[in-house]
């Protein structure tokens, strides 16, 4: 059964549009604090970081009252990265953490992530509950005037984040003589990326830390990674590192200012982890991990194993499985031995960290070879054409051209209203042919 309001991760949109607006984080509020306080702690806690974006002042307020309307006490980090709230929610024992964020999309967008108090996402199950409370009458929810939640802010949210990633590291470590261009996208990370990183003892160049509330994600970040190609050459950096708007993802490039995607940056660990005999079971990619990267783990005999598109769906497969490592090549990574969610400063610091007997990143992110891949986004305004009679014969007629001759993959997006479709081949001509014969229907 399709879900109402929840995508591949967490509920997003542009704001003041459909769901995205205060009326409706209210219910939102309402209807998550009702389902984690039926949980029946003794403390009923909530915690609520987010990204820069503007409208995170209009939306957080609305929240912010239907949690205390329920009687929910609530604490509220200001701008974090995504896993940092994961961590906190975990570490300070709350019943749930909420991340107002819409990722890499731009300023006009935006909505949330939740946790458990295991400092998970929510599954499937779980989120269609909350959607049928957010759709049941208001006063169902409403708390006694006696028992009311109260609100505080607290400051050192980064301050208490950093320390745990800290942690996950020998004392000794640093990244003394070690140059790093840093672009934070004006978003959730402007504060603690650079800071851990000159903490460490590099020179830090950072880009992207003056968010205004609507240049976040604009032109930088991990969505643009020809921005840190051009100042790693300008400044002769040793590694340049882009996060996006909440930090739950990352993108780099060698000191040459070749890019490395998420798989590269997946291999690099996996291989690493697997000589330390730090890997557990194998490694989850996704359904848009390059073909290359699955025949890399095959010729090193590591598992090797698809979700679908998400990092949630990533971590689910982890956990049945009992890995401890996965991700997406869009740079969601997660170190199932550190995190419970993606953090593209946590992978950054594990990377700096192979790096710390003066490996240079051309070395050791040279792993596989990709295959050459494609993708492009159409946007549309219903993604259920991709289910009409015409797409499906495109799409079937595409797959038997590609067939033994590469990978293709057609599919909506679960964040924006777009089809995606990605092509892979050492034929240029046929994935160009092949991604035609779709796009022609589509449009």
């Amino acid at each position: 059964m399709n879900k109402k309001y929840f995508g591949t991760d967490g509920i997003r949109g542009t704001v003041n549009i459909g769901n995205i607006n205060g009326e409706k984080f209210f219910k939102l509020g309402l209807a998550v604090g009702t389902y984690f306080k039926n949980l029946r702690k003794k403390k009923q806690v909530a915690i609520i970081a987010k990204d820069t974006r503007l409208s995170g002042y209009t939306l957080e307020p609305a929240l912010v009252s239907g949690l205390a309307s329920t009687g929910m006490h609530i604490f509220t980090l200001g701008p974090l990265p995504t896993n940092g709230l994961a961590m906190l929610t975990k570490k300070m024992k709350a019943n749930m953490g909420i991340m107002i964020t819409a990722s890499h999309n731009p300023y006009y967008d935006n909505g949330l992530k939740l946790f458990g108090p295991d400092g998970l996402k929510l599954s499937d199950k779980i989120e269609r509950k909350i959607e049928n409370l957010i759709d049941s009458k208001t006063i169902n929810h409403l708390s006694d005037p006696k028992t009311l939640g109260r609100v505080k802010r607290l400051e050192d949210g980064n301050d208490r984040y950093l320390k745990i990633i800290r942690n996950n590291f020998p004392k000794d470590f640093n990244l003394k003589n070690m140059k790093i261009v840093i672009d934070c996208a004006n978003g959730a990370g402007y504060k603690s990326a650079p800071k851990i990183l000159s903490d460490l003892g590099a020179k830090v160049f950072s880009i992207g830390t003056n968010p205004n509330g609507l240049n976040i994600n604009y032109k930088c970040g991990s969505t643009h990674p020809e921005v840190i190609k051009k100042y790693v050459k300008k400044y002769k950096a040793d590694l340049g590192i882009a996060l996006d708007g909440d930090a739950d993802r990352v993108i780099m490039c060698d000191e040459n200012s070749k890019i490395i995607d998420g798989d590269q940056i997946i291999a690099m660990i996996a291989k690493r982890w697997k000589r330390k005999k730090i890997l557990r079971g194998g490694v989850v990619g996704t359904l848009m991990s390059n073909y290359g990267l699955e025949k890399f783990f095959l010729n090193n005999k590591i598992k090797f194993l698809r979700s679908n598109v998400g990092d949630r769906y990533v971590k689910e497969v982890m956990r049945k499985n009992n890995f401890n490592l996965g991700g997406e090549q869009s740079g969601h990574i997660i170190l199932g031995k550190f995190a419970t969610t993606g953090d593209g400063l946590l992978v950054s610091l594990e990377s700096l960290f192979a790096m710390r007997k003066g490996k240079l990143a051309s070395e050791i992110f040279t792993v596989y070879d990709s295959v050459p891949q494609k993708l492009i986004n159409i946007k549309v305004k219903d993604k259920k054409i991709i289910n009409s009679v015409k797409c499906r014969k495109a799409i079937k007629l595409a797959n038997s051209l590609i067939k033994k001759n590469g990978r293709l993959l057609v599919r909506p997006s679960g964040t924006e209203p777009k089809i995606r479709i990605m092509c892979e081949s050492f034929n240029f001509s046929l994935i160009d042919k092949c991604i035609n014969i779709i796009k022609k229907k589509i449009h």
